[in-house]
């Protein structure tokens, strides 16, 4: 009770500029739901916002598949592994969340694109181009989520009890077999909540698919796109779009709050 008392008593002080940095925050969101022509939703949505909300699942689903397959691997290597320079690796590895997407961008373009270190052999070799296309955005939207599902992976593989594979392995498992009986399945949480932020991350994606995937109706114009551009034609459709977005935001946070937003109570 004395705890208690003791965390209910608010500095006057700390008071208003905390109230004054929630309202920051809630107001715009606020706004946004209150401006929403939800009456004409639908028709909204059956258009070309449809469109650009099912290329966007589409892409961020198969951005996410690409992540559960080389961050897995990746995570397990930076927490599991004795390599050298792994507080350097995992430096690398989370750049992407600080980096401008803007850059990512250009940086995939250096790479993969038609002039790229190695997408000018992907297209003289085997008439592969990246750029520009529905597998650019993919590729564009897997590179800015990927740390987030190795982070969230990592960090669980961390706080996995190391024994309980130490046993498999006396029984005679190869490791193969242990990480896929006895590793994964204890980690399974922090992968499921990994996927989950990696895709919404990926869905929500602007700067590196513009600047790598470009801006093709139905190819690569995804929902933030779409929200860019109508600003500018269709006002109501960019606030479709942009609610569409933000419940998909809330949506995440929510199903994820009790690993990671709770607090004690």
């Amino acid at each position: 009770m004395t705890r208690n008392r003791v965390r209910g008593r608010l500095p006057a002080v700390l008071v208003l500029p905390a109230v004054a940095g929630l309202a920051f925050l809630l107001v715009p969101l606020a706004g946004l739901v209150i401006r929403t022509p939800w009456t004409s939703l639908p028709t909204l949505l059956g258009a070309e916002v449809g469109e650009a909300l099912r290329l966007s699942l589409i892409c961020a689903s198969l951005a996410t598949v690409l992540c559960l397959f080389l961050g897995i691997p990746l995570a397990w290597l930076l927490a599991r592994s004795g390599l050298p320079g792994r507080g350097f690796l995992r430096a690398l590895v989370t750049v992407p969340l600080v980096l401008p997407p803007v850059v990512g961008g250009v940086a995939l373009l250096l790479v993969l694109g038609r002039r790229g270190l190695i997408g000018q052999h992907l297209d003289a070799w085997f008439g592969i181009s990246l750029p520009f296309t529905t597998a650019g955005v993919v590729v564009a939207e897997a590179f800015v989520a990927m740390p987030f599902l190795v982070i969230s992976v990592e960090g669980a593989l961390r706080a996995a009890d190391p024994r309980y594979e130490e046993a498999a392995a006396t029984l005679g498992a190869s490791k193969w077999l242990t990480f896929r009986r006895v590793t994964l399945p204890s980690v399974l949480p922090g992968v499921v909540a990994g996927a989950v932020l990696c895709w919404a991350r990926a869905l929500g994606e602007f700067g590196a698919t513009i600047t790598f995937a470009g801006n093709f109706p139905g190819e690569t114009t995804t929902m933030p796109l779409a929200v860019y551009l109508a600003l500018e034609t269709d006002p109501d459709a960019a606030i479709v779009l942009s609610i569409v977005l933000l419940l998909v935001s809330v949506g995440v946070l929510a199903g994820l709050r009790d690993r990671w937003i709770s607090g004690p109570t």
